[in-house]
């Protein structure tokens, strides 16, 4: 059965233009509104409408968007129900999806990635600061702008409460949520997780910004989830011949993907500052290195095309 196409529709004052990405649940929208211009609408789809646990985590997701205001997050402008159709409406963000950008710019410059990382971690440490746990962030959930070096973090469909009651969790005892690649060791056994599972997501984002690589190299799931458990990550000065940053980069970057979450910064604003302030090659640059996709294949094309894709809804591992 096809997936049906709201386009067209109007919900809560919300002219529907187009879709513009979908997940496993829902569909977004690009939405005109009379007062607040462009927005992104997120419809839950047909199919999930009568799973409770679906529009729980749908609603639950609005709810906390709407108790983080940060110019580095999204911000929430309504969400509800209308004639059947649950909705998220958020703002528009310029840009393309971080991931997106990488995969077609290469590695970014350490100034750069000091400067958007430290946006970052000031957006997610207010969402830390009102209890709340993004436990997915991933280049995937960050729509960047190269013509402003800015940032907006999205979706907060799997986040939690840290004081909520382990009785209301939505994730079953034993299976992790989050994102493989970016997911932290000790998500794994499915347990609860703080904020130094944040950390570790963001030291993750700014290895592979660095260096357009993972941590990990794992062929499959399997081979991944395993050298998460039982091996070091890959020292940032290793991952690719030729490019090399300061020791006190290097050591920043890897101190925040300890394993021990204990071991690692105790905030992610701790982190950020120490990123920022440290070298970033041994004279203070980088070591020209020939840049690369995270396949290792050369990068050809240096422009830049505007576009969105997957916004909001890229798939959970």
């Amino acid at each position: 059965m096809p997936d049906e196409n709201l386009t067209g529709r109007t919900i809560a004052g919300y002219r529907l233009l187009d879709r513009v990405g979908e997940g496993g649940t829902a569909t977004v929208y690009r939405a005109e509104h009379g007062e607040r211009g462009l927005a992104a609408v997120k419809v839950l789809k047909e199919r999930s409408r009568n799973d409770g646990t679906a529009v729980q985590r749908f609603l639950r997701e609005a709810g906390y968007g709407t108790r983080v205001e940060h110019p580095a997050v999204i911000r929430t402008f309504d969400y509800g129900e209308e004639d059947g159709l649950h909705y998220l409406a958020l703002e528009w963000a310029a840009g393309v999806p971080l991931a997106d950008f990488v995969e077609k710019n290469g590695r970014m410059d350490p100034a750069v990635v000091a400067d958007v990382i430290g946006q970052l971690c000031d957006g997610l440490a207010e969402a830390h600061a009102k209890g709340i746990i993004h436990r997915d962030l991933k280049p995937e959930n960050i729509m960047f702008d190269p013509e402003t070096n800015t940032l907006k973090l999205l979706d907060f469909g799997i986040a939690r409460d840290a004081q909520e009651d382990s009785a209301e969790r939505l994730t079953r005892a034993g299976f992790f949520v989050g994102t493989l690649n970016y997911v932290a060791p000790e998500a794994l056994s499915g347990e609860l997780v703080d904020e130094a599972a944040d950390l570790y997501s963001v030291a993750t984002i700014t290895y592979y910004l660095l260096t357009a690589r993972h941590p990990y190299a794992g062929r499959t799931p399997r081979d991944l989830f395993q050298q998460l458990l039982t091996q070091p990550p890959t020292p940032l000065n290793d991952v690719l011949p030729g490019l090399k940053f300061s020791e006190e980069l290097e050591e920043t970057v890897m101190k925040a993907l300890s394993r021990n979450p204990q071991a690692r910064h105790g905030s992610v604003q701790e982190f950020a500052a120490a990123l920022k302030s440290a070298p970033k090659g041994s004279d203070g640059t980088t070591v020209k290195a020939a840049p690369t996709k995270p396949n290792g294949d050369p990068v050809a094309d240096k422009g830049f095309g505007a576009k969105i894709r997957g916004i909001f809804g890229s798939k959970k591992l």
